[in-house]
């Protein structure tokens, strides 16, 4: 087995065990013993930088503590795949630095921030009139539409309520449900800030689980969706940061 197809297995099962946690057929993934107990210790920690901040999904939306030996291997996983700093990998470096706020503040360790740097300014972020690019710049940041952070793709976001509605609806047309799902995320996290769209994200997950199906990540992006669609808008979540 190829390097590549051992590293996206091993973010698949990940990507199962997270959504079980956040499902509530489990607690907490135990990255700790995930990496431990893995048959290939090197695609286990590449399926935590793959998964980035959606490890926490289990953290920051079902209330369960991070062990310290469990962000251990986070930053573990980040020494072994160093953070991308190339313009070229603008969207990757800002998954990074969200993963990082989060690690440091879920970990109570303010240095962990250190493990990927603050990215720098991404001008594809405010072009929302260019729906199309746009929307997909924002589906490749769907990881950042959870609880927690707030920084420039969540304002750009706020100003591109429209586009993203665009974007999702031509990613449907186009059967193009990997895209979709991650659309359908940020709109999900929008109308839990109680913005008002002009569609209906529920129905569009609906729509995607149904004729597009899912594998184990796009089920976490849609999971992660309903936990949106299932509070109250506007309610206040945990102190956000910025990144």
């Amino acid at each position: 087995m190829s390097s590549h197809s051992a590293f996206a297995e091993a973010a698949d099962a990940l990507a199962g065990s997270v959504l079980g946690a956040l499902s509530g057929t489990g607690d907490a993934v135990q990255l700790a013993r995930y990496v431990d107990d893995a048959p290939d210790t090197l695609a286990a920690l590449a399926a935590v930088r793959v998964l980035g901040a959606d490890v926490f999904s289990p953290h920051l939306l079902g209330g369960h503590p991070l062990q310290a030996q469990d962000a251990a291997v986070v930053a573990k996983a980040f020494d072994a795949f160093p953070p991308s700093d190339t313009p070229e990998e603008a969207a990757v470096a800002r998954r990074d630095h969200a993963t990082a706020v989060l690690l440091a503040r879920l970990s109570g360790d303010d240095t962990l921030r250190a493990v990927a740097p603050v990215p720098p300014d991404d001008a594809e972020l405010t072009r929302t009139a260019d729906w199309s690019s746009w929307s997909v710049r924002m589906a490749q940041l769907a990881p950042l539409a959870t609880l927690g952070l707030d920084g420039p793709a969540h304002e750009a976001a706020r100003d591109g309520v429209l586009s993203l509605s665009r974007g999702l609806s031509r990613s449907l047309l186009r059967r193009d449900f990997p895209t979709a799902v991650r659309l359908v995320r940020w709109l999900a996290w929008l109308q839990y800030e109680g913005a008002e769209l002009p569609l209906d994200p529920g129905l569009a997950a609906e729509h995607v689980w149904l004729v597009g199906g899912a594998g184990p990540r796009a089920a976490l992006d849609l999971a992660i969706a309903r936990h949106f669609l299932e509070l109250r808008p506007g309610t206040p979540p945990k102190e956000a940061a910025r990144t």
